[in-house]
């Protein structure tokens, strides 16, 4: 088992715009991944299993629900501190972060914003600790990149709900406490559901065979006539714009988030680099893998201003969804592409588990499709710029 010696490269010197909270923040953080989450991380990715044992850390240091006010158990902290923290948790690998993404993003998130004053006191302080656990549910066997066409329903029945229908690719599933979904009501407008496990006909079946996010529990929701009582229907949210907007607090996550994972397989490569000997010395001192550096270093430096711009505008309350889609799209092609670069100056050493690469490459696969897909958001922008819906 390898030390991590990870150093985060900061060639422009974004630091000097954070503040000292964001710093501690960060810090706090990296420091807690190097501790709780280098040394077991790559045993847990071989074996296809989720450190469930980390949930209570992740809990302890703010991680769940950063963004959510003091008065219902989150952090009151703003969007940049949350950057910083998805950031570092991905740096540990982006299975760890999609689970603390989902909790705060995609659960505390709407909960917090279109849930009633009952559901924030009843759900939210014990989200936010870890105690209890959630997911989301939106995504369809048959409706992904299109949500509106969802089949997943509800029917009226006194002081209860029916539901029926199943979620698939949905992350923390499979050890949820509640999930947030999404179904169409009688007349087909689409709102939010608290579904609770231990409710009958509510299962989680596990997604096995993965070749990414291997680290992460990932399974399915299906919904066989389960009673849903009334009050666990968010009260404030209906049509798409509920689910898309807790989808875009996720993705300006994930803008953070994979530029940790390309900081550390730039570092690794940086360090292999200076220590590889060939041709009696080290390949670092060679024009090519120079090349591959620079050009690493450099697109992770244009990514943290991007995402720092983008932070400012989040806590200005400025920031579009086509913003944060150009972000999550930028920063998941530079981190893919950096992580394969880095595979190559690694040579045969970069596909083993001794170094973190390979792991990364195969989680950023993965996260350039969900929260959208790399695709959609490249339309996302230039129906933006255009005008022009090419969706349909």
């Amino acid at each position: 088992m390898q030390q991590d010696l990870f150093q985060s490269p900061d060639y422009f010197a974004v630091d000097d715009l954070l503040n000292e909270e964001h710093l501690m923040v960060r810090n706090s953080v990296r420091q807690w991944v190097k501790k709780e989450i280098s040394p077991i991380i790559e045993d847990y990715c071989q074996r296809a299993a989720f450190p469930s044992h980390i949930l209570k850390g992740l809990g302890e240091l703010g991680c769940f629900g950063p963004t959510i006010p003091a008065e219902y158990g989150g952090g009151g902290m703003d969007h940049i501190a949350y950057g910083l923290m998805m950031q570092e948790l991905e740096r540990g690998d982006s299975g760890i972060r999609s689970t603390a993404s989902v909790q705060g993003s995609l659960v505390m998130f709407p909960i917090y914003s279109f849930g009633s004053e009952a559901q924030k006191k009843k759900y939210l302080p014990k989200l936010a600790t870890g105690e209890m656990m959630g997911c989301f549910g939106l995504t369809e066997p048959d409706h992904g990149s299109n949500p509106a066409g969802m089949i997943t329903h509800f029917k009226d029945a006194g002081d209860h709900v029916i539901l029926n229908g199943a979620k698939m690719w949905i992350s923390n599933a499979p050890f949820a406490d509640i999930a947030v979904v999404w179904a169409k009501d009688e007349e087909g407008i689409i709102r939010g559901l608290i579904v609770e496990r231990g409710m009958e006909g509510f299962t989680t079946p596990e997604t096995k065979g993965k070749w990414s996010l291997r680290a992460s529990a990932t399974g399915e929701l299906v919904f066989d006539n389960v009673k849903v009582p009334k009050e666990n229907i968010l009260p404030l949210a209906k049509g798409l714009k509920g689910p898309l907007s807790c989808l875009s607090s996720a993705r300006y996550g994930i803008a953070w988030g994979v530029i940790g994972a390309a900081m550390d397989c730039y570092d690794t490569a940086l360090r292999y680099s200076k220590e590889r000997i060939q041709f009696d010395r080290p390949i670092g001192g060679f024009q090519l893998t120079q090349k591959k550096l620079a050009e690493m270093i450099t697109e992770i430096t244009k990514a943290q201003l991007l995402n720092w711009r983008l932070g400012v505008l989040k806590n200005e309350g400025k920031a579009t969804p086509a913003q944060i889609s150009m972000a999550k799209r930028n920063s998941c092609e530079i981190a893919a592409n950096i992580a394969r670069n880095a595979r190559t100056i690694l040579g045969g050493m970069g596909i083993t588990g001794e170094f973190p690469v390979m792991r990364h490459m195969m989680n950023l696969e993965s996260v350039m499709t969900y929260e959208g897909t790399h695709e959609i958001h490249l339309l996302i922008t230039g129906m933006d710029v255009t005008g022009l819906d090419a969706f349909k």
